[in-house]
């Protein structure tokens, strides 16, 4: 499987894009519970027919990209493939001396984000990005490897990883998190998400709310003919709630406050957002999650 992942890396992204587009529509047709999941999540969020199409292309875009992002080595920098656009958000906050939590939801080329960020500003702030190790050992390895880069550090979702977070920002650094993603038992809270409750990370408002750093979201969209990358980046708006009756509700209302924001970018380019991920299931039980709900 590693042979045939550097075999696609070295293939051009348009080949990739274009193999991806098939490759999303034979997982539709061929999984029913996928192809369920997603026409359910579509229809819920108020998007129509168009909106599914696109997303089952881009969803197999962004699985055959994968190869080529995690594979490139570092002296082939990602460059003019990345258009910016709102970066002044992030050197006001560098400048400030403040650290930066990115948020990034399952939306376009979410791998690209960091990437284009420790290119962008990993000589001045490095970026400390969450993942959740794969289950297959060669992939959880390529993992590592493919996202250990210059000004870009990976760290498992984990307490560890949470402390590292902690101490990165109060460095003035950057950290980087999914606020779509499902997380452990006990590190959420159930807000609403397109009129449903999703299990929503506190991690986030937790981290500014420790450190005092920037609350930025950022997704790279996808552009037609393989082309490239636009970066945008904006503050959070409204920004989070500062106060609450209890910790409780401003942990609730916080949540709240993400999702929506979340909801607004992916109606910038609903087809580019990740509809086939379960993003109302149950979370996971995690043996450290008392230990979590002071991170």
């Amino acid at each position: 499987m590693q042979s045939l992942m550097r075999w696609l890396a070295g293939r051009p992204l348009t080949t990739l894009h274009a193999w991806g587009a098939l490759l999303g529509w034979l997982a539709y047709l061929l999984s029913p519970r996928y192809r369920k999941r997603l026409r359910s999540q579509v229809a819920a969020a108020g998007y129509g027919p168009a909106v599914r199409r696109e997303a089952v292309r881009e969803a197999g875009r962004m699985v055959a990209e994968l190869p080529w992002l995690w594979l490139r080595p570092a002296s082939r920098p990602l460059g003019a493939l990345v258009q910016w656009q709102g970066e002044q958000v992030i050197d006001d906050a560098i400048a400030a001396g403040r650290g930066l939590v990115l948020l990034t939801p399952h939306l376009g080329c979410f791998e690209v984000t960091a990437q284009a960020f420790a290119e962008r500003y990993g000589t001045r702030v490095a970026l400390t990005a969450m993942y959740r190790p794969a289950h297959q050992a060669w992939l959880r390895e390529m993992q590592r490897t493919a996202r250990d880069r210059p000004g870009l550090v990976t760290v498992p979702a984990s307490m560890a990883g949470v402390r590292q977070m902690i101490r990165s920002l109060r460095d003035g650094q950057a950290v980087g998190l999914l606020p779509d993603q499902v997380p452990p038992e006990g590190m959420g809270v159930w807000a609403p998400f397109f009129g449903q409750p999703a299990y929503t990370m506190t991690l986030a408002a937790r981290l500014v709310q420790q450190t005092g750093a920037a609350l930025i979201v950022v997704w790279a969209e996808r552009l037609p003919g393989a082309a490239g990358y636009v970066l945008r980046v904006a503050p959070m708006a409204p920004p989070l709630p500062q106060h609450a009756d209890s910790d409780e509700a401003l942990q609730q209302a916080s949540a709240t406050a993400i999702n929506q924001a979340m909801e607004r970018l992916i109606a910038q380019r609903p087809g580019q957002y990740l509809w086939g991920y379960f993003r109302y299931k149950q979370p996971q039980r995690w043996a450290a999650r008392a230990a979590g709900d002071g991170a």
